[in-house]
């Protein structure tokens, strides 16, 4: 089996030992619905192996990165928001508010979007 944390949420997702309702899952991915959506379609789309940031991403990982974007497009045409649109979005670090440890895309869609994602959060000085 692939690398894994026993304490990581995401990682206990992956060998079932946490219920989810999985959307789609290949032998580098797994994505599953997010528990507190922020749209119609909201589903989390993550490594089966453990990393916990972007920043913790090496040249050998090229590949899982690549699985990760490729089943973006898996699922929202599963999701049926492949042809009118979606967004994936990554947190990285505390600052970006990345709740869980290990790497994960929020992909988002079936409904109209604006820009920015979090109007009236930031401010420029």
């Amino acid at each position: 089996m692939t690398q894994q944390k026993p304490d990581c949420l995401f990682c206990r997702i992956v060998r079932g030992e946490i219920p989810a309702t999985i959307v789609y899952r290949n032998n580098h991915v797994l994505a599953f619905r997010d528990i507190t959506p922020v749209a119609s379609q909201h589903v989390l789309i993550i490594p089966l192996r453990h990393i916990a940031t972007l920043s913790d991403l090496t040249p050998e990982d090229e590949g899982i990165a690549g699985h990760i974007l490729l089943a973006a497009g898996t699922v929202a045409e599963i999701l049926g928001i492949r042809e009118s649109g979606y967004r994936l979005v990554f947190n990285n670090g505390s600052d970006a508010m990345q709740s869980v440890f290990h790497i994960h895309g929020h992909l988002i869609g079936g409904n109209l979007m604006g820009w920015p994602p979090f109007p009236g959060l930031f401010s420029i000085h």
